[in-house]
């Protein structure tokens, strides 16, 4: 499989607007996999854009916690889906042990659902799990100690550096737990002001990949000031070395 794809997130509003159009923008500038947002809402313009651009995606993002997860697993399941991932658990639930605990169970138990699918569970990070401190380190840490084994990880390097945390380190303790990174790059806002592509900004990229060398690469943007398409061409042809 290869290690890169790209969130289709970063191009919702073409997306939203003209989804085949904007599967074949992203197969033009070179990826073969893609990793779709909302997968039960989106799923009829997935079945069509996928195989008609020659793009797979072996990872989604889906709210899962607190939703009908049968439905979205089913959805996952029938495009080849391998990992769908919670995108979000809001801040004030990783200020208190006793929150982060509930959440790593109900993963949990999303996990034992995804699993009757054929499907794996994960969960993305955002900075203030990195931010937020327990006993000294990072509410993200004291929440993958209590997962169960089968959820997978998705490490956002770019909002690990935003909460503080050095994101290569973050990776080289958590391991093989780590299935995908996004990989962005910029001034570090966390308003998602001053993103840019890949290479271009103060997020250490070339040692994050080093630290997660089996990962999948996610390349993504939250915002950019100008054309999506071109940022997301410049990290395509940063972490390929592509220079068609």
């Amino acid at each position: 499989m290869s290690l890169l794809s790209v969130q289709l997130y970063s191009v919702r509003d073409a997306f939203a607007a003209d989804p085949a159009d904007t599967l074949r923008r992203l197969a033009a500038i070179g990826f073969t996999q893609v990793e779709p947002y909302g997968v039960v809402e989106n799923v009829d313009a997935l079945r069509a854009g996928l195989p008609a651009n020659g793009l797979s995606a072996p990872t989604a993002h889906a709210q899962l916690i607190g939703t009908d997860q049968p439905a979205v697993f089913a959805a996952a399941a029938e495009l080849g889906i391998g990992l769908v991932i919670d995108p979000l658990v809001k801040p004030e639930q990783w200020q208190d042990p006793a929150d982060i605990a509930a959440t790593a169970d109900a993963l949990n138990a999303a996990a034992k659902v995804a699993a009757e699918h054929g499907v794996t569970v994960g969960y993305h990070n955002h900075w203030w799990e990195l931010e937020s401190r327990i006993d000294g380190r990072a509410a993200f840490e004291v929440f993958a100690d209590q997962l169960d084994p089968a959820v997978a990880l998705e490490v956002d390097t770019y909002w690990a550096t935003a909460g503080g945390e050095n994101a290569a380190a973050l990776l080289g303790r958590l391991g093989d737990r780590v299935k995908a990174i996004h990989v962005k790059d910029g001034g570090l806002a966390t308003d998602a002001t001053g993103q840019l592509p890949a290479g271009q900004g103060q997020v250490p990229v070339a040692e994050v990949l080093a630290a997660a060398p089996d990962a999948l690469r996610v390349v993504e943007f939250d915002a950019f000031d100008g054309d999506l398409f071109e940022a997301i061409s410049a990290s395509y042809t940063f972490l390929t070395g592509d220079r068609r």
